[in-house]
């Protein structure tokens, strides 16, 4: 519902919600319950986090956290994502997300030169194939039915494009009038 169509008990339960959430993110994690678990196994804190984005809540933090109109929610949003990354330090995440999209990127650029180097290969290919001189003779057409000097039709020699703009007058010396015999 838009914040105007929401009735004071809608606001009270977006606000609970958002308290549950943080609440169930503040619990701090178990030392005894973390040394039981495998290595590679994931924590209570990351099981959360997982379900959590199961449920499409995280979507719903990051709708709240960018709209202008959901401003109220701010700090709790900012609060609920601060308790979501507890547990990792920033030197930690900015590695990961260096090191995928560092591979990544490289893989694309490299992708992206082989096909730019066989764009190239083409267009070589193709300009050796053609004369290397260009024709700029654009034809020659007969316009049937407008009358030139004497009995004979219209030869054009223009782009049929200009043909639109073609007159009698076409490449003729404009008459100059005289500055005082200008119309004002």
């Amino acid at each position: 519902q838009d914040w105007e169509q929401r009735q004071e008990e809608d606001t009270l339960l977006i606000e609970r919600i958002l308290l549950l959430v943080r609440n169930v993110l503040h619990v701090p994690p178990d030392p005894t319950e973390e040394q039981q678990g495998v290595d590679g196994d994931a924590s209570v804190h990351d099981r959360v986090l997982w379900a959590l984005h199961i449920s499409g809540m995280d979507d719903l933090l990051k709708f709240l956290a960018s709209a202008q109109v959901e401003q109220q929610w701010a700090l709790h949003v900012l609060e609920i994502i601060s308790l979501m990354f507890r547990d990792q330090s920033p030197e930690e995440l900015a590695a990961l997300g260096q090191g995928t999209a560092g591979a990544e990127h490289r893989e694309d650029t490299q992708e992206l030169e082989t096909l730019r180097q066989r764009e190239l290969a083409e267009k070589r290919a193709r300009a050796l194939q053609r004369p290397s001189r260009h024709s700029r003779f654009g034809g020659s057409y007969v316009l049937q039915g407008l009358k030139s000097i004497g009995d004979r039709d219209v030869v054009f020699h223009k782009g049929l494009h200009n043909l639109k703009s073609y007159t009698h007058d076409l490449g003729k010396e404009p008459r100059r009038v005289p500055r005082h015999r200008q119309a004002a």
